[in-house]
């Protein structure tokens, strides 16, 4: 199995009411693909509430293998949600591992 979580930073400059919209609607989209996206085993989506830590969005999902993993990646529905994360986005953090 792998585990394949990512961190997700928005733009400073954004004004913190669409921020907290981004956030929200960005949490729906990803949670949605676990009906969408069949090697997408198990999906945990997580906003921040520390404003002390660095990163505002948490993902933390699960696949059978890195084919799977990869398959999910390659999803049109994933990329059409990274598109719209990757408008606001600063940076990214992600650590792909077996369990």
């Amino acid at each position: 199995m792998i585990k394949h979580i990512v961190l997700f930073k928005l733009k400073a400059d954004l004004p913190d009411e669409q921020k907290k919209s981004k956030l929200e609607s960005f949490k729906a989209d990803l949670e949605a693909l676990t009906g969408k996206v069949d090697t997408l085993k198990k999906m945990e989506v997580g906003i921040n509430v520390n404003p002390q830590e660095e990163y505002d969005l948490s993902l933390v999902s699960e696949f059978d293998d890195l084919r799977g993993l990869k398959a999910y990646a390659e999803h049109p529905e994933h990329v059409k949600v990274g598109g719209t994360i990757r408008e606001v986005l600063e940076k990214r953090a992600c650590v792909d591992y077996e369990f």
